[in-house]
């Protein structure tokens, strides 16, 4: 049965329009701010940036990107989890993260890298894959070994986790131990039925993943498997953990995902959380059910870093 405090956070996100004066939810378009976004979603962060105390945050630009290092105390230094931050590719920063990916870091007892990819409008598809390449490739290059490494995202970042992996497939270069992606975005054409029949649960605005889609997939196609991995040949790759909630625009995305890549026999799990909204694992301690998420992926990460 879904916990009270599940259905109280989820009922507070899906009307948040309520409590802004607003009677309908907001509807994205070619001409809703994207800098505007940004900075709501900055200034939203600030609910969730408490960095726990045995994190040590350490800045560094890698390649001219900047980056951050979220340290656990006593973690092990030879491994690392590269985390690909949300945002719809059109917003998403160290700073706006800081504090969810913080605390992944910290219950996964392994340090997390995250990183600053260019975004869309300015810098359409394939700013963001060639980004996450480069800084998976100076990982390598500064002496980590591919079985050490861990490539994980939630959302867009969660999508891009995976184009990273089939790019990393596409040019010959060792790939992760594994991937973690949560409520990931695999479609950006958008097919499915839960972008219609999910809107009106989901907190997200109307349209908005079309908005995002249009701004990143540019000139291009959106059937290119780079932009929406959904569409790839998904042999080959490492074993992945999904977790979407059900309630989400998204949760096709990873669902087709996850059957597609069983077919393919990559080594994948998927879980569903009933009743759950857009990347909910991210939000323990707050209710069972996210608690409950983020241990099974922390399982996951410990199991393949053999930590």
């Amino acid at each position: 049965m879904t916990s009270f405090k599940s259905k109280m956070l989820n009922f507070l996100m899906r009307n948040r329009h309520l409590f802004r004066g607003k009677l309908k939810k907001e509807v994205f378009d070619s001409d809703t701010s994207i800098i505007g976004f940004r900075e709501r979603c900055e200034k939203g962060a600030g609910k969730y940036s408490r960095i726990p105390r045995d994190i040590t945050i350490s800045e560094q630009f890698i390649e001219g990107i900047k980056s951050e290092w979220l340290i656990p105390k006593d973690s092990n230094t030879n491994k690392v989890i590269l985390y690909v931050h949300g945002g719809g590719y059109v917003s998403g920063s160290c700073s706006d993260h800081r504090g969810l990916i913080s605390k992944f870091a910290r219950n996964t007892g392994v340090q997390n890298l995250i990183f600053e990819y260019r975004l869309a409008p300015e810098h359409p598809f394939p700013a963001a894959l060639d980004d996450s390449v480069k800084i998976y490739k100076w990982l390598l290059s500064s002496g980590f070994k591919p079985e050490n490494i861990l490539i994980a995202g939630e959302s867009a970042g969660g999508g891009l986790c995976l184009a990273t992996l089939l790019a990393l497939k596409e040019r010959n270069i060792p790939m992760p131990i594994a991937g973690v992606a949560i409520s990931p975005w695999t479609d950006l054409i958008c097919s499915s039925e839960s972008y219609k029949t999910k809107n009106k649960l989901s907190p997200a605005p109307l349209n908005s993943w079309t908005v995002f889609s249009n701004y990143y997939v540019g000139d291009n196609k959106a059937d290119n498997p780079l932009i929406s991995p959904l569409y790839g040949d998904l042999n080959g790759l490492p074993s992945i953990f999904i977790n979407a909630g059900e309630d989400d625009e998204l949760f096709e995305d990873g669902e087709k995902f996850y059957l597609k890549s069983k077919e393919a026999g990559v080594d994948i799990q998927f879980r569903a959380g009933k009743g759950m909204l857009h990347c909910y694992p991210l939000l323990a301690p707050m209710f069972r059910e996210a608690t409950e998420a983020m241990a099974e992926i922390v399982d996951f990460v410990k199991k393949k870093l053999k930590e």
